[in-house]
C-alpha cells in the first residue's frame, strides 16, 4: 500500500509517516492564552498560529479527509489539557465539548474532525452542540457576518456533566466559541475555557 499510496506527513509532505518527527516536535509547543475579536466569555488557549505546520495539519484533517492525523492529534490535545492543568489554569475532571460542525461539512469531510480529535484524547467527551438548519458556511464572512450567522442558531443536544472545556480547530474571530459558550451557559453548564488547535 505504501508503494501505491505512500504516506506523507500532514505538516510538511515529507514521505514516510502521517506526522514526521519535526512536525510532531512543532505540535508539542505548549498552548498559550489568546484573545479573539469576539468575546467568547471564557479564557481561550491555542496550540499555535494558523500558519506553517499547524495550518497544513488542520487543512489535511479537514479538507483532505486525513483520518489518520486526527487520531494522532488526540494525544497532542490531551497533553495540552494536562499542561494547562499542571499550570493551574484548568481544573481537573473536565468534559471536552467539540464546537459544532455543519452536518453537510461533516459528510464531505468524512466525519466531524474536531469531534474525532476529541474522541482520540482518551478524555471524557460530550457531543453537546449542533447547528440548526439556518447556519450557513462561515468561510469569507467577517466578524459581524459570522456573529449574525450563529446568533441563536446553536442547539443543545445533551447537557454535559461537570466542567466544560470547549474545543475547536481554528479560532478566527471567536464567534463560534462565543455562540457555543452562550448556549451552554444558558443551559446552566459550567464552561471554564476553550482550547483551539490554532488561531488566525
Amino acid at each position: 500500500m505504501d508503494l501505491l499510496l505512500p504516506r506523507r506527513c500532514a505538516g510538511c509532505a515529507s514521505p514516510g509517516a502521517h506526522l514526521c518527527p519535526r512536525c510532531r516536535q512543532t505540535l508539542r509547543n505548549p498552548p498559550r492564552r489568546i484573545h479573539t475579536r469576539v468575546d467568547p466569555h471564557v479564557p481561550v488557549w491555542s496550540l499555535g498560529p494558523y500558519a506553517g505546520t499547524h495550518r497544513r495539519v488542520v487543512l489535511s484533517m479537514k479538507e483532505r479527509r486525513n483520518l489518520a492525523v486526527r487520531r494522532l492529534l488526540g494525544p497532542v490535545l490531551a497533553a495540552s489539557v494536562t499542561h494547562l492543568q499542571a499550570r493551574g489554569e484548568l481544573a481537573d475532571a473536565l468534559v471536552l465539548v467539540p464546537a459544532p460542525t455543519r452536518a453537510a461539512s461533516a459528510r464531505v469531510r468524512g466525519g466531524d474532525p474536531v469531534a474525532d480529535v476529541c474522541a482520540a484524547t482518551g478524555l471524557e467527551v460530550c457531543d453537546a452542540l449542533r447547528h440548526d438548519r439556518s447556519v450557513g458556511d462561515q468561510v469569507g464572512l467577517g466578524v459581524e457576518g459570522r456573529r449574525r450567522n450563529l446568533a441563536g442558531a446553536l442547539e443543545l443536544r445533551r447537557r454535559p456533566g461537570g466542567r466544560v472545556l470547549l474545543v475547536d480547530d481554528v479560532a478566527t474571530t471567536g464567534s463560534t466559541l462565543a455562540a457555543s459558550s452562550e448556549t451552554l451557559f444558558a443551559a446552566g453548564c459550567d464552561v471554564v475555557g476553550a482550547l483551539v488547535m490554532c488561531h488566525a
